[in-house]
């Protein structure tokens, strides 16, 4: 199983030339986990998101790009580590998703019956408040899987 920095440096280097922005870097990687859930019963990487004001944030990396804004490189992951299946999944995120900016991303996290949104609401945060409420792989694998459907 790969790592989140594996699957960070992975993501980075299908963006190449563009920068990243740490934004976009949180949502394909939700994204990524998301879709690995789903289609393979199993987590891309053990790492949680948090429910932060603008989608899910993987704190993990937030401490590593804090106050950084854009990302050409992410030296903590090896892209190599992904396996066939999980290589083929995160390139279809970079393929579906990669084009669009953070802000665009961070909207499709919004959408109403999202892991994001629901987990705000059950704990009651506002949407525009800040929040550290994890969002469970088990939603997250749920509302892939009902986006296959």
């Amino acid at each position: 199983m790969a790592i989140i920095h594996d699957v960070a440096a992975y993501l980075i280097d299908q963006l190449r030339p563009s920068v990243t922005d740490p934004m976009k870097l949180h949502k394909l990687a939700y994204f990524s986990q998301g879709w690995t859930l789903a289609l393979l019963d199993r987590p891309l990487f053990e790492d949680d998101f948090e429910a932060w004001t603008y989608g899910p944030v993987a704190p993990v990396l937030y401490a590593e790009h804090r106050q950084r804004r854009y990302l050409p490189s992410w030296p903590l992951g090896d892209p190599n580590r992904l396996d066939a299946q999980e290589t083929f999944i995160v390139g279809n995120v970079v393929r579906q998703y990669g084009a669009l900016g953070g802000w665009q991303l961070s909207q499709l996290t919004h959408m109403a019956g999202s892991p994001w949104s629901e987990v705000r609401a059950r704990e009651g945060v506002a949407p525009d408040m800040p929040s550290q409420v994890t969002i469970g792989k088990d939603s997250i694998k749920e509302y892939f899987k009902q986006l296959l459907a």
